[in-house]
């Protein structure tokens, strides 16, 4: 498997595609198939992104982040599904089915930034009209793929990092090539989505589904994300519901508080920590990297980047971000300098976290948005209103620039059209700016739930089903520039020290050769590796989660993951290729499914809910 370099040459070569498969490259397997490259072609891949595969992605992006605190992105799904179609192109369909998962992947992204009128709602913020709204997030949007286009040719042309997920849907698109491997990733799919759908609505009419809490979305991404990342989330919700009356002693919670009300502080300073660490040793890998490179490729511009232009890209940016401070100075009213300031310090985190997401696959998009207002604090903010329309510029668009990165990794290694994926995810976002707007609105309005400000409910009152966390996150950081409270400070301060802490021991342990001959030796090295990684020194990254969702939500997770795990370790190796992708594999495939059956199930009751109490 190709991780860093130029494209594979089977990859794009007429003689793979003729080893392949039915046709020669270019070729139509099914007559009824526009020709490739004209508008009939892109107005087809437009439609299935657009009007099937993002909304479909957006409903679950958005769900996920309404009940759990986080989502998905949509490349694998929109990448599988779009496949259906653009395998009638036959080995070059693979550009086409990069397309849809583009704008599909786009729509998504957009839509589960609905938690931002979330926040709006629980902090009592006035909302503005859905147009304004709509079009701020429009500007937003725009401005975050101009600079992730804009750092493109440094991220993936010059230092070629390695983009796992990018690197795994270029292989699961060149894979879709296979009519075989089609039909089973599809039923796959398909099969987790039926039971995702049955379970919701299961979960939401039967007495006894509902009072074990059961959510299949929340076990469905615990079947993604495997036992040690679930296992550590339900150590650290364990950790946090025995210390309560501790905080309660201390005066770091009231009586009837839920522990997430402080350990979610104490959480983020443990990513913050943690990323402190990680950051460093990608800045210092980085620079020996680029040190590295043949001083041709440091000075001669990438053949990738050669079909756009970068001073019409320079333009876009200048532009985007102009209008995301006339908008927020002109419509919402927010002071221009706190918006510029929030423009200004994309630059920074869309180059930081690209860093991130190219060599650990990790965004922490809500930390660029806490540390954000911990600036503006710094310098004098105490508006909460301002405080989130500001900082939704970083939180927007580090997640639209560093998906941008994520995709032209993809397309890079395909040999796709850059200038072409850009259009896509440009209409993505159109869609998705729109899409983001109209699912907050109805997911809120068909569950009032939603609405309720989670940071100052008890533990009995919190929703059973909608954890909510990058909401609390969010809403937890705005509180603090109007309630000065300086123990939340210090949580955030301890977070801190316990994830840089927990971060360099694991870094000393997993680098000791004698561990890494210990942990590879047999059975009884493989348990004590997974011991360490879920309940003695897991990852900041992965106990976290635990500190910002209520404890059932901590359970699910872990329980998908055991089960994911279990499943893994007894398929027989003889099941699927060794070249599979870990994205591709069963039980991510059913975890994924689960979610967005999930997600439609939520929706759908929503809906008919809206429907019943309109008519009556």
């Amino acid at each position: 498997m190709t991780a860093v370099g130029r494209p594979p040459q089977d990859a794009t070569s007429p003689a793979h595609a003729g080893r392949l498969g039915a046709t020669a490259a270019g070729g139509r397997r099914w007559a009824w198939l526009p020709e490739q490259g004209g508008w009939k072609y892109h107005a087809l891949l437009g439609a299935i992104g657009v009007l099937v595969l993002g909304p479909l992605g957006g409903i679950a992006a958005a769900y996920m982040n309404f009940s759990l605190g986080f989502f998905v992105g949509g490349q694998v799904l929109a990448g599988i599904l779009g496949s259906t179609v653009t395998y009638g192109y036959g080995a070059d369909g693979r550009h086409g089915a990069n397309y849809i998962q583009t704008i599909a992947a786009s729509v998504a992204g957009m839509s589960g930034m609905a938690v931002v009128i979330q926040a709006m709602t629980w902090m009592g913020l006035p909302e503005p009209p859905i147009w304004q709204l709509m079009l701020y997030m429009l500007c937003v949007g725009m401005f975050g793929v101009g600079v992730g286009m804009l750092y493109t040719p440094i991220l993936v042309d010059r230092l070629q990092l390695t983009f796992p997920s990018g690197l795994a849907v270029a292989n699961i698109l060149r894979a879709l090539t296979d009519p075989v491997l089609l039909r089973q990733s599809v039923s796959r799919l398909a099969g987790g989505t039926v039971l995702g759908i049955v379970s919701g609505i299961g979960a939401a009419r039967v007495e006894r589904l509902a009072a074990i809490d059961l959510s299949a979305s929340t076990f469905g991404a615990g079947m993604i994300v495997g036992a040690r990342i679930g296992v550590a989330a339900l150590v650290a919700g364990l950790a946090g519901q025995a210390l309560i009356p501790f905080f309660v002693s201390i005066g770091w919670l009231a009586p009837g508080d839920p522990f997430r009300k402080i350990t979610f502080l104490i959480a983020l300073g443990m990513i913050m920590g943690a990323a402190l660490l990680d950051i460093s040793l990608i800045l210092l890998k980085v620079y020996r990297h680029g040190r590295q490179l043949p001083a041709r490729i440091r000075r001669e511009p990438s053949a990738a980047a050669g079909d756009g232009s970068l001073w019409r890209m320079v333009a876009w940016v200048l532009f985007w971000g102009l209008a995301v401070v006339a908008v927020g100075v002109g419509l919402l009213h927010q002071p221009a300098g706190y918006m510029v300031l929030a423009v200004l310090l994309v630059f920074v985190f869309a180059m930081v976290n690209g860093i991130s997401v190219g060599m650990v696959d990790q965004n922490p998009i809500s930390s660029a948005f806490v540390l954000s207002v911990i600036l503006m604090a710094a310098l004098g903010l105490r508006d909460p209103n301002v405080g989130l329309i500001a900082a939704t510029v970083l939180l927007v668009s580090t997640s639209e620039a560093c998906d941008m990165q994520q995709d032209r990794s993809t397309g890079w290694r395909l040999g796709t059209s850059r200038t072409v994926q850009f259009r896509f995810q440009v209409a993505g976002i159109v869609a998705g700016a729109v899409l983001a707007v109209l699912f907050a609105r109805l997911f809120m309005r068909a569950y009032p739930a939603l609405a309720l400000d989670q940071t100052v409910l008890s533990a009995g009152e919190q929703p059973q089903h909608w954890a909510s966390a990058m909401t609390y996150k969010i809403v937890g950081a705005l509180r603090g520039l109007t309630n000065d409270l300086p123990h939340q400070r210090t949580a955030v301060v301890l977070g801190i020290v316990l994830g840089l802490a927990t971060a360099v021991l694991r870094l000393l342990v997993k680098s000791w050769p004698r561990y890494q001959r210990f942990a590879r030796a047999g059975r009884g090295g493989r348990v004590a590796d997974f011991l360490l990684d879920a309940v003695l020194l897991p990852s900041p990254y992965a106990s976290s989660f635990g500190g910002f969702v209520n404890l059932p939500t901590s359970a699910w997770f872990a329980l998908g993951g055991v089960v994911a795990s279990l499943l893994n370790r007894l398929r027989n190796p003889g099941d699927a290729p060794d070249t599979l992708p870990e994205d591709m594999s069963t039980t991510s495939l059913v975890g994924g499914g689960l979610i967005a059956g999930d997600a439609l199930a939520a929706l759908g009751l929503g809906i008919a809910g809206l429907l019943f109490t309109a008519l009556r």
